[in-house]
C-alpha cells in the first residue's frame, strides 16, 4: 500500500552554519560594539539562546539570526520564541525552542484535516512522525498539497519522506 511520512526535523549542519554566520556578522557590525551579543546552541540542540546587554540588541541579533536561518532553508515555523528575560549584570537573553518532531496534538490536527478532506487515506501517529497511507498515489499527493497549504495556519514545519509505492 502506498504511503509517506510527515516529519519535522531541522538540518543541524545548516543550523550551525546559520549561527556561525550570525556570530560573525554581529562581531563586525558597528551598532553591536560593546553590546556583547552571543548566540548559543544548547547541548541537546533543542534550544537557541540569544544574549546581549539590552532588549533592543537581543531583538536586533534575533532578526539577523532569523534572516540567516531563512537563507539556509530552515523554516521559521520550527522556532518557538520564549519571553525575553534579564540575566543579571545588565544582560538580557531570549530562548528560542527548536521543534524536532511533530507534537501529538499537531499530528491529531493533521489526521483530522485528512478526514475532513474526504480523501481515502489513513493517518497513523508513530511517535513524533505521522504516516499517511492509502490505495491511490494521487490521493497521497493531494494530501501533501493540503498539508503544505495549511502549514502556515498550523505553524508547523513539515517535510515529507519515505514515499513508497
Amino acid at each position: 500500500m502506498p504511503s509517506f511520512d510527515v516529519i519535522s526535523k531541522i538540518d543541524q549542519a545548516e543550523l550551525d552554519n546559520a549561527v556561525n554566520q550570525t556570530k560573525k556578522e554581529l562581531s563586525t557590525r558597528y551598532d553591536f560594539q560593546g553590546a556583547q551579543p552571543d548566540i548559543l546552541i544548547s547541548p541537546d540542540r533543542a534550544l537557541l539562546t540569544v544574549k546581549a546587554n539590552s532588549e533592543e540588541r537581543v531583538k536586533a541579533a534575533k532578526e539577523v539570526l532569523l534572516s540567516k536561518l531563512a537563507k539556509r532553508g530552515i523554516s521559521l515555523h520550527a522556532l518557538e520564541f520564549l519571553e525575553i528575560e534579564k540575566t543579571g549584570l545588565h544582560n538580557v537573553k531570549q530562548n528560542i525552542k527548536l521543534q524536532q518532531g511533530i507534537p501529538v496534538e499537531k499530528s491529531k490536527e493533521l489526521v483530522k484535516l485528512l478526514k475532513d478532506s474526504k480523501l481515502k487515506l489513513q493517518g497513523s501517529i508513530q511517535g513524533e512522525e505521522l504516516r499517511i497511507s492509502g490505495k491511490n498515489k494521487d490521493d497521497l499527493q493531494a494530501a501533501m498539497a493540503l498539508f503544505r497549504k495549511e502549514q502556515d495556519r498550523l505553524k508547523l514545519d513539515m517535510q515529507f519522506t519515505n514515499f513508497r509505492d
